[in-house]
């Protein structure tokens, strides 16, 4: 059993310095692009949400009366 657990480790930390790892300017830029995208995608739904808001307000007006 500690023979299996030892070799997964090895093997594990084998594939790890087989990894391209990015450079800080890769990941600098990454990291650029990751965060406009949320924006993106934030500023997105938020149009959404505020304009399912405002239908389902102004029905609620036009039931009442």
């Amino acid at each position: 059993m500690l023979g299996k657990v030892k070799r997964f480790f090895s093997e594990t930390l084998g594939e790890l310095k087989k990894a391209a790892w990015p450079t800080k300017k890769e990941l600098g830029k990454s990291t650029i692009v990751v965060i406009v995208g949320m924006l993106l995608i934030s500023f997105y739904v938020s149009m959404i949400d505020f304009s399912l808001f405002n239908v389902v307000d102004f029905m609620i007006k036009c039931v009442r009366g």
